[in-house]
């Protein structure tokens, strides 16, 4: 298939990417290289594919509305997954409108792409920041998502409407894909697991909030993208099932789903700052705070629909991906 990746430059793009070269597809890869983290690790990513047979890359902001009109009417994708993304929870608490631009223009773009090109089916991120304040664990597909507690949460809720909308207008299968908590080497550096491991090396305090009480599911890059190419080859379908007077948020009677995609295993904050620094052979210095505004104390995702659907649930262990994201940055900058 030949197929629009948008954040090709991102660590779960990149591996994506990798995968779908890897058995034989077109990828036409998407990336405005902004500067919100170093640029070099996004570049170095890219020097990974640009080698390969069947990767393209063009340098392009999802929010320009006429040159991704034009790479959509040029390129005819038979499947869009789209990734790219403003990023990051506390960040979206500076910069609210990085956030409209990149996930709400970028997104209406991406859609009206995808709607005029005809495409087969378009899976994008969500993110488990839209379950919000909700307390009831595991969270579930099936639970409400109307309390967003971030602007980035927001924007994420946002893209699922979006979606359903033109599901429901124009026949667009779309998948939104929940992750939870990604992690794994060639990761962001604005993420705990890079900002832990850079300060234990260098000798610096860590930042533990809401003082260790948390827990994250959290997911290997690895499955995610496993997740990302299975539900990429089953094309949302309505479902039979969808009752309208008692509707269920993650399926309709129109082609759109939305899956968690999570590895089901909530670790404490401290049980991971332990696997860091086991990995290590170094000892962290703790700096404990209080919970930070738009953070949630924890994550846990239900992932039974995700399984039923594709047959696949993650299950890599937070101890093995933790070692293997220390020996690649050991490895990475070691140079």
């Amino acid at each position: 298939m030949k197929i629009l990746l948008t954040g090709a430059a991102g660590f779960i793009g990149m591996t994506a990417a990798l995968r779908l070269l890897a058995r034989g597809d077109e990828v036409v890869g998407v990336d405005n290289l902004n500067d919100y983290y170093e640029v070099q690790l996004k570049l170095d990513r890219l020097a990974r594919l640009q080698p390969l047979a069947g990767f393209r890359f063009v340098k392009l902001d999802v929010a320009d509305r006429d040159g991704m009109a034009a790479l959509f009417a040029q390129e005819k994708f038979d499947r869009v997954i789209h990734l790219a993304a403003q990023a990051g929870v506390r960040y979206s608490l500076k910069n609210p409108h990085a956030y409209v631009g990149s996930n709400i223009v970028g997104f209406m773009n991406v859609l009206e792409g995808c709607r005029y090109s005809a495409v087969q089916h378009l899976v994008y991120a969500s993110s488990s920041s839209v379950y919000g304040g909700n307390t009831k664990m595991p969270f579930s597909e099936r639970d409400s998502v109307d309390h967003p507690v971030s602007m980035y949460a927001a924007t994420k809720k946002a893209n699922e409407l979006m979606a359903h909308t033109y599901s429901h207008l124009y026949g667009l299968p779309t998948t939104g894909l929940r992750f939870f908590t990604v992690y794994g080497p060639w990761g962001r550096p604005d993420m705990a697991l890079f900002l832990f491991t850079k300060a234990i090396l260098e000798g610096r305090p860590i930042d533990v909030f809401n003082h260790g009480q948390m827990q994250r599911d959290f997911t290997y890059v690895d499955d995610i993208v496993e997740g990302v190419i299975r539900v990429l080859d089953r094309v949302a379908a309505p479902d039979p099932t969808y009752d309208a007077s008692q509707p269920d948020p993650g399926a309709s009677n129109v082609p759109y789903r939305v899956f968690n995609i999570g590895n089901h295993d909530p670790v404490p904050l401290l049980d991971f700052i332990g696997c860091i620094e086991d990995a290590l052979g170094m000892k962290a210095q703790k700096n404990l705070l209080p919970l930070q505004d738009g953070d949630v104390p924890a994550t846990y995702a239900d992932v039974s629909a995700l399984q039923a659907w594709v047959g696949f649930t993650p299950a890599t262990n937070i101890r093995t991906g933790i070692g293997r994201f220390v020996q690649w940055y050991r490895g990475y900058y070691a140079r």
